[in-house]
C-alpha cells in the first residue's frame, strides 16, 4: 500500500498542517492519481478562513483542493479510459456536499478521482500547465452547456459554426480564459473584456473582440459591436461584472441570459480568520449586507430588464451530461489536437505540499492572468 501524505486542514480556521494521509484505493468507476502538480482557488483559502460558515457539512480534519494533474496509479473496476502510468488532469471532488470525502482533495500526493472528471493530457504538457484547468474549465462548462444556464452548443472539433456572438465579461481571467476557448470550440464569436495589458493574451484565446472594462464608455461599446449580431448571452466574472452584462444583453438581439461565475463582491473582502482566533458573525456582517445588497440590486436590474440570471456552481457537471462533454468526449481531443491551451499561465510558487499555505496567500494577493500552481 503506498504511503500517503497530505496537507490537512485540520480545524476551522487553522493554517494546513502535512502529516500523514490514508491511501485510498479506487472503487468502480474512479481512479487515483499521485499528483505531480495543483492549484489553487479562492474557495480553497475563503474555507479555511470563514470555517463553518461555508460549506459547512464538512467534517475535519479535512483535505481541499480541486486542480490537479499526475500520473494513474490504480484504476477502478469498470474503467477503460485509463491504464496505470497515465498522465492525467483531474477534478478533485472532496467538497461536493454527496461525497465529502479528504480521500478526493487534491492537496496530498494520491487523490481518488471519478473518471469521467479526468482527461488525459499531451506528452508535452507540463503537469504545472495541466493543473490550471480543471476547476475554471468546469465552471466555465457549467454556466455555459448546462441545460438551466445557457444551454449553448456542445464543443467539438473541428467546431460547428452557429453565428451566435457569446459575451464573456473578465476574459483572462481562470474561468474567462476557459470560457473564451470553449465558446470558440462550441461554434460561437466571443467578444470579451480585459484590461488592456491583456488584450494579446484574450485575442489568442480565440476572442475576435475585447474591451477595456475600465472604459467609461465599456458598455455602450459592446453594445455597438453586438449590432448585427445574434447574442448567445453573457457569462460574467469577477466582482461587479453581472450588472453590466445585464445592461448588454438587454440592448442585443438574441438571448436574455447572464450566467454570474463570481460573487457580487470579492472574495478578498472576507477577513482572515487564519490568525487562532477565527471569524466572528459581527466580522462578517459587512461583507454579507453589501453582498446581499449587490444580489438585490443586480436583481432588480434584471427582472426590470427581463433578463435572465443565475448564479453558477463549478461542479454540478458531475452529475449531469455535460461533465462527460467536457472531460470524456471534447478536452482530450482538443488538447491533443493543440485545439485547446492550458491557460491562464502557471505561477509556480514553490515545490512541496508545505508551500500550499503560502500559495493560499498569494492567491488572495491577485494575480493577472496567471493562476497560482504549487508542483509536487
Amino acid at each position: 500500500m503506498p504511503s500517503n501524505t497530505a496537507a490537512w486542514l485540520v480545524a476551522k480556521h487553522a493554517k494546513l498542517e502535512v502529516k500523514s494521509a490514508p491511501y485510498t484505493p479506487p472503487r468502480e468507476n474512479e481512479i487515483v492519481v499521485e499528483n505531480h502538480a495543483v492549484a489553487i482557488n479562492p474557495i480553497d483559502w475563503a474555507k479555511q478562513a470563514v470555517g463553518a460558515m461555508l460549506f459547512s457539512f464538512i467534517q475535519y480534519p479535512f483535505v481541499l483542493g480541486e486542480d490537479l494533474a499526475g500520473e494513474v496509479v490504480a484504476v477502478g473496476k469498470n474503467v477503460s479510459r485509463f491504464k496505470v502510468g497515465d498522465r492525467v488532469l483531474g477534478h478533485a471532488l472532496a467538497i461536493r456536499k454527496e461525497r465529502n470525502n479528504p480521500a478526493e482533495g487534491a492537496f496530498q500526493t494520491f487523490t481518488v478521482v471519478a473518471d469521467h472528471m479526468a482527461s488525459p493530457i499531451p506528452d508535452a504538457m507540463s503537469y504545472e500547465s495541466a493543473a490550471v484547468l480543471p476547476l475554471a474549465l468546469s465552471t466555465a462548462a457549467c454556466g455555459l452547456f448546462q441545460k438551466d444556464y445557457l444551454a449553448l452548443q456542445h464543443p467539438s472539433v473541428p467546431p460547428k459554426p452557429t453565428g451566435k456572438t457569446l459575451l464573456v465579461w473578465g476574459g483572462s481571467t481562470s474561468v474567462g480564459s476557459n470560457a473564451i476557448q470553449l465558446g470558440v470550440a462550441a461554434g460561437y464569436e466571443v467578444i470579451t473584456t480585459a484590461s488592456p495589458k491583456n488584450f494579446g493574451y484574450v485575442k489568442q484565446l480565440g476572442a475576435s473582440q475585447v474591451f477595456d472594462y475600465n472604459s467609461k464608455t465599456v458598455i455602450r461599446d459592446i453594445i455597438a459591436a453586438f449590432k448585427g449580431r445574434t447574442s448567445a448571452g453573457a457569462i460574467a466574472i469577477g466582482a461587479g461584472s453581472a450588472g453590466p452584462c445585464v445592461d448588454i444583453v438587454h440592448a442585443c438581439k438574441g438571448d436574455k441570459f447572464v450566467t454570474m461565475a463570481s460573487a457580487p463582491i470579492g472574495l478578498d473582502a472576507l477577513p482572515d480568520g487564519t490568525d487562532g482566533r477565527g471569524v466572528s458573525l459581527l466580522q462578517l456582517i459587512p461583507v454579507i449586507f453589501q453582498m446581499l445588497g449587490s444580489y438585490a440590486s443586480m436583481g432588480l436590474k434584471a427582472r426590470m430588464r427581463r433578463v435572465r440570471t443565475k448564479f453558477v456552481v463549478g461542479d454540478t457537471l458531475v452529475n449531469n451530461e455535460v461533465g462527460r462533454v467536457i472531460y470524456v468526449d471534447f478536452l482530450p481531443k482538443a488538447l491533443a489536437a493543440g485545439q485547446y491551451v492550458a491557460a491562464p499561465d502557471p505561477y509556480v510558487v514553490g515545490k512541496g505540499l508545505d508551500c500550499i499555505q503560502a500559495a493560499f496567500d498569494v492567491q488572495k494577493k491577485g494575480v493577472s492572468a496567471q493562476k497560482v500552481v504549487v508542483s509536487l
